[in-house]
């Protein structure tokens, strides 16, 4: 039983911080081998998380039997143990949860807390492994393997696909955000081998980038991707797919290949339109993005093009519906009084509270657009068309739908949506918001 350390409540999971970190730390700057690394700033991605793996249960994509569940950088092992406690009881008994660090601190710490605060509803199995997660990880076929590294997931990626069951999610996150979002040029392309233009869409750029990483890997061993949920949040970028086993669909990995031009030229527009990349629209003004199909012959001396990349979708419309703020609250939040615990006010449990609306704020809405590629950043679009002020995004979704188009707010941290609309709808809802002359 602990004793000493803080006790902090992360949605309705309780833990004790170790001596050597506060509620305060940040993460990543304090990272240490030897000390059991708690990250706050990733509390929104674990709720994420949580929420996730409950929709996709409910989906039956996992089968009816047990679920085979690895945290394989585990740190304080507190995502595993939220999703053994947060989960209803009927799904938590069915998970055997394996929580995975090379720190030993770590992961003694972690079954601590396991054992002093255990899930509510005494369902779930949690198991230590010391080593290596690239070793450890091929024990068995995995249903749900999470790899949130310090740095690059690159040197995870292989091995954790090779350890997938045939039908199986796989949860990546990526600290190395100078990298994928082009500022660090030679550590983009020599971890992930592709290019990013350093723009308002470098984020949503660097997700693809990882994306398509991910989908060449799977289909070298046979395998294809499905994207159920992605997200830059922060310090990092966060993506969720659905890997089966399958060579037909594997063999279609180029068809979600492709590049993303910025400033493109009439000719690239309308091999974008002709590729269904983008929907058909006049040419008389041009896009401020665009994308193009992976055969399309690029100049690889051309700054405006970002790629390799992910050109479908990036998320799954019926898994990212299932966000709503009563499955997360219902999930994710207490109500208990645990005053010889807590030193929390009741402002304290309301900012909590608000600190998981927030973390998904906006996905249950940009569910209605999830096959649609178009994400357009409202800043960049009123100087794009020198117009004097930026739309409010809300106006702009409503304009775009009252012409019978989808649109949504995306959850990106600049002001912006998608729709499926064609480019010279959205410039003529733009002009529709600018007052008269």
């Amino acid at each position: 039983m602990l004793s000493e350390g803080l006790v902090h409540l992360e949605g309705a999971t309780f833990l004790r911080l170790a001596d050597n970190i506060t509620n305060d730390s940040l993460g990543p700057s304090s990272k240490d081998f030897q000390k059991v690394f708690y990250n706050p700033a990733m509390a929104g991605s674990r709720t994420r998380s949580v929420i996730l793996m409950k929709n996709i249960i409910d989906s039956g994509f996992l089968g009816d039997s047990e679920i085979y569940a690895i945290d394989g950088l585990a740190a304080s092992g507190l995502r595993a143990r939220r999703w053994l406690n947060e989960l209803p009881e009927e799904y938590s008994k069915r998970m055997r949860v394996t929580i995975c660090d090379l720190n030993e601190n770590s992961l003694n710490w972690a079954m601590k807390n396991h054992e002093q605060f255990p899930p509510s509803h005494g369902e779930g199995i949690l198991t230590p492994r010391q080593g290596d997660l690239r070793t450890a990880v091929l024990d068995q076929g995995w249903h749900w393997v999470d790899v949130d590294p310090f740095g690059s997931p690159m040197p995870f990626l292989d091995t954790a696909i090779q350890s997938l069951a045939r039908r199986a999610v796989l949860e990546i996150s990526a600290t190395d955000t100078a990298a994928l979002t082009g500022s660090s040029r030679t550590a983009l392309m020599r971890r992930y081998g592709a290019r990013v233009k350093t723009d308002g869409l470098a984020h949503d750029s660097g997700m693809r980038v990882l994306l398509a990483c991910i989908a060449r890997n799977a289909a070298s061993h046979d395998r294809s991707i499905q994207p159920i949920l992605s997200i830059w949040d922060s310090h990092h970028l966060r993506v969720s797919v659905k890997v089966t086993k399958s060579i037909k669909v594997s063999n279609e990995l180029e068809e979600n290949l492709g590049w993303r031009v910025a400033s493109p030229k009439v000719e690239e527009v309308q091999a974008s339109i002709d590729a269904k990349l983008m929907p058909p629209s006049s040419l008389e003004s041009l896009p401020m993005h665009c994308f193009l199909p992976l055969s399309y012959p690029i100049n690889r001396k051309d700054n405006r093009v970002s790629g390799p990349l992910w050109v479908g979708q990036i998320g799954n419309e019926s898994i990212m519906a299932g966000f709503t703020e009563e499955i997360a609250m219902s999930l994710c939040t207490t109500s208990l009084d645990e005053d010889k615990l807590l030193s929390w006010t009741e402002r304290d449990f309301e900012l909590e509270k608000r600190r998981i609306l927030r973390s998904i704020r906006y996905i249950q809405q940009e569910a209605e657009v999830a096959d649609c590629r178009c994400l357009i950043l409202t800043d960049d679009l009123a100087s794009w068309q020198n117009q004097g002020s930026p739309p409010s995004p809300n106006k702009m979704i409503e304009l775009i739908q009252n012409k019978g188009f989808k649109a949504a707010r995306s959850h990106y941290s600049k002001p912006s949506f998608r729709t499926n609309a064609p480019w010279d709808i959205i410039v003529e809802c733009l002009n529709e918001t600018q007052p008269p002359m």
